[in-house]
C-alpha cells in the first residue's frame, strides 16, 4: 500500500477478543474502508475463557473458542486478516507499523489491542522449556493433554487462571499442590475475608494448598540432552517433585510497541475514557489499555473478558471521529471452579474498603458478598451461585446510596430496598 489513501487504513494490532470486536464494530457502525488485522497466533481470533474452563475440560469444542467460527467472516467483511505476524515497531511521524517480516502497513488510526503475557518466575531454573505457562489455545490444549488422573501437577500462583486450571485438574483425578507467596488466594482480587472461602473450596476438593509459600528454585534434569525441570524447590527449604509445573503467577501488559513508539505507558497503555492514547491517531484497549474511569475518576487496567468485549465498541467509534462515547462499564468478571459459579461487578481501589458484607451463608455455596467504604457504599458485589442480580449489583454501586448493612445481610429483603432510610 502507499499513497494518501493509506491514511485511511484501520489497523488493529492483536488478532484477539478485542481486536477481532474491534473490527466488528468498525463494519457494523458504518465503516466502508480498508481494515488490517495483524496477529501473532496463527489462529483465528478466539475468546480466553474457554481455554480455563469448558474446553480445558473437554466440554466445548475448539471451533466455539473462536470469535468468528471460520475466516469466512473476516473475507465477508473485508478485514485483512495478517496472522502468524508481529508488529515490531510503529512510526507515528510516518503513520507506519513494522512487522517481523519487514513488511510496512500503513494506517490512519491505529488500536493497540497487544493484550498481555504470563509473567515467568525470576529464579533458578525459571527458564526450563518443560514450564508450562497458559495464555493461548495451544497453552490450552498442552494442559489439556497434561491432565492423566494420578499424575502429579504443581502450580504456582492461586490467582484466576491458577485456581480454574486446579479445578479441572481435581475432576481429571490429577494430584495438585497450588504454592502461593499471599496469605489466601486471590488476595488483590477478592481480600482475605472471600480468598479464605476459595482456600476451603480448593481444599475441601484435595488440593494440597500451600499459602505464604515461594518459590527459590526449580531443579533440573537432563532428559533426552535437554534440562527440564524436575522439582520444585520452595522458598522454606522443602522440595516437591511434579510430572508438570504450570507458571500461573500473573501477566503483565505488552506495551512495548506503544513505549518504544513514545506512548504514555503506566501499568499499561494510558488512554482517556474514549480510548485515545496521547497520540490523537493512536487507541488502545483490552488488557493492555490503563483507561480513565468517569465513574471512579480514576485510571484502572482491568485483565479481564468483559472489558476486551465491551471496550472495542468505543475505540471503533472513537477511530471514526465519535468523541462524546465514552466507556463507562463497570468492570465485571466470571469464574467457574467444581459446582461453583461466580460473577464480579465493581472495583476495589488500591486504597481497599472498608468491610465485607454477606449475604446468606458461604457455607451453603450459595451466597453473595459486597464491599463497602467507611461509610458504607458499595464498592463492589460478587454473586456466588445466585443468578441474574448483577444488574441490581451494579446499580447499588452506581447509586453509591448508603447502605443499611442489617437489611443487606438479609436475604429476603429485595436489593432495590437496603439502602439507609
Amino acid at each position: 500500500m502507499s499513497g494518501a489513501e493509506d491514511r485511511d487504513v484501520m489497523v488493529i494490532v492483536g488478532a484477539s477478543l478485542a481486536g477481532a470486536k474491534a473490527a466488528q464494530a468498525l463494519r457494523e457502525d458504518g465503516w466502508d474502508g480498508p481494515i488490517e488485522l495483524i496477529g501473532s497466533e496463527l489462529d483465528l481470533p478466539y475468546e480466553r475463557p474457554p481455554l480455563s474452563k469448558g474446553y480445558l475440560l473437554g466440554k466445548e469444542e475448539r471451533d466455539k473458542v473462536f470469535v468468528h467460527e471460520s475466516g469466512a467472516w473476516y473475507v465477508e467483511n473485508r478485514v485483512g486478516l495478517r496472522l502468524g505476524r508481529t508488529a515490531v515497531a510503529v512510526d507515528r511521524e510516518r503513520h507506519v507499523v513494522r512487522l517481523d517480516d519487514g513488511t510496512e502497513v500503513e494506517y490512519g488510526k491505529l488500536l493497540l489491542a497487544t493484550g498481555s503475557s504470563p509473567k515467568r518466575l525470576p529464579v533458578p531454573g525459571g527458564d526450563a522449556p518443560n514450564l508450562s505457562l497458559f495464555r493461548t489455545l495451544q497453552d490450552s490444549e498442552r494442559t489439556r493433554s497434561q491432565l492423566l488422573p494420578g499424575s502429579r501437577l504443581v502450580i504456582i500462583g492461586a490467582g484466576w487462571i491458577g485456581l480454574e486450571v486446579a479445578a479441572a485438574a481435581r475432576e481429571r483425578d490429577v494430584e495438585v499442590t497450588i504454592l502461593e507467596t499471599a496469605e489466601q488466594p486471590l488476595l488483590r482480587a477478592l481480600g482475605p475475608e472471600v480468598g479464605a472461602l476459595f482456600a476451603a473450596l480448593h481444599r475441601a476438593h484435595g488440593v494440597d494448598l500451600r499459602l505464604g509459600v515461594g518459590v527459590d528454585s526449580f531443579t533440573l534434569q537432563e532428559v533426552d540432552g535437554v534440562e527440564v525441570a524436575s522439582r520444585v524447590r520452595c522458598a522454606d527449604g522443602t522440595e516437591i517433585e511434579a510430572d508438570h509445573i504450570l507458571v500461573a503467577a500473573g501477566i503483565a501488559p505488552n506495551t512495548g510497541l506503544a513505549e518504544a513508539a513514545g506512548l504514555e505507558v503506566d501499568d499499561g497503555v494510558v488512554v482517556d475514557q474514549t480510548l485515545r492514547t496521547s497520540d490523537p491517531d493512536v487507541f488502545a484497549a483490552g488488557d493492555v489499555a490503563r483507561a480513565w474511569h468517569p465513574f471512579y475518576e480514576e485510571a484502572i487496567r482491568v485483565e479481564h473478558w468483559a472489558n476486551a468485549l465491551n471496550q472495542p465498541k468505543v475505540a471503533a467509534a472513537s477511530m471514526m471521529g465519535v468523541t462524546d462515547l465514552e466507556y463507562t462499564r463497570l468492570p465485571y468478571f466470571f469464574s467457574d471452579q467444581y459446582d461453583l459459579g461466580m460473577e464480579f461487578v465493581g472495583h476495589l481501589p488500591a486504597g481497599g474498603y472498608d468491610q465485607v458484607v454477606f449475604r446468606g451463608d458461604p457455607e451453603s455455596g450459595a451466597y453473595m458478598a459486597f464491599w463497602l467504604t467507611a461509610d458504607r457504599r458499595v464498592l463492589a458485589g460478587m454473586n456466588v451461585n445466585v443468578w441474574d442480580v448483577v444488574d441490581e449489583v451494579r446499580a447499588l454501586i452506581l447509586g453509591r446510596a448508603e447502605i443499611d448493612v442489617a437489611r443487606l445481610k438479609d436475604p429476603g429483603v429485595p436489593l432495590a430496598e437496603v439502602a439507609a432510610s
